[in-house]
């Protein structure tokens, strides 16, 4: 589902944020991403949602080559591309329904259509009695949840969480990956950049360790062959 084929991405000021990097993820697999500040695992995420492009070797997401992606399929690809941000980045002037109905008015979802699966989406992290309620007035796991609600209300294929336990304690960081090996079992492709080495480990789950730019643990070896 996702494949990263001798990925390097540097800079205009020459600094290379990615080196060499190979490594690949099954549908419905669920894995870590870390490594220290800096070691590449925004770049790596920026790269899976075409914000930043390769400068060499291949990424793939769903067997579509995204180098070569023109422009104005961009926005369709981010469609089957769900991501979950550390601060959630919900807005305080909507209710909790009309923040995960979002993504769904956007890509022009029937009205009609819109209640249901917002509310099937509230439902899978159980904030179905929360969908008239300011998010300010949710607890801050309450939010991440509606994060996540938002992030899959358009059953993308791929989801990706950029350190989603981050502000959270460790029994609401264990309800939340709960959440998310829920969706890896029906499927999703779940990636989570987390520096919470205590939690990835009780997971017991892939971990994709970077250093420096480079992929150290948890990849494959380098493919012959591959053009970058």
């Amino acid at each position: 589902m996702i494949e990263f084929q001798q990925v390097t991405k540097r800079y205009d000021n020459d600094h290379t944020a990615l080196r060499q990097v190979n490594f690949d993820l099954a549908r419905g697999e669920m894995a870590f991403l870390t490594g220290h500040s800096g070691a590449g695992k925004s770049t790596l995420l920026k790269l899976i949602m075409l914000m930043e492009r390769p400068s060499a070797g291949r990424v793939i997401v769903g067997g579509q080559v995204l180098n070569t992606l023109p422009r104005r399929q961009i926005p369709y690809l981010r469609r089957h591309i769900g991501v979950v941000f550390q601060n959630h980045q919900l807005l305080f002037d909507r209710t909790v329904f009309d923040n995960v109905a979002m993504p769904l008015q956007v890509t022009g979802v029937p009205a009609r259509d819109i209640g249901r699966r917002v509310r099937a989406a509230l439902d899978k992290v159980g904030l179905l009695d929360k969908e008239k309620m300011n998010p300010i007035q949710l607890s801050g796991g309450e939010q991440q949840r509606v994060g996540i609600a938002r992030a899959v209300v358009n059953k993308p294929p791929v989801l990706l969480a950029d350190e989603p336990t981050g502000n959270l304690d460790p029994e609401l960081s264990a309800d939340i990956m709960h959440l998310f090996e829920q969706f890896s079992q029906v499927g999703v492709t779940v990636l989570i950049a987390s520096h919470d080495i205590a939690l990835i480990t009780n997971m017991g789950r892939r971990t994709l360790t970077l250093d420096q730019g480079r992929l150290v643990a948890g990849g494959k070896p380098l493919s012959v062959g591959v053009p970058v």
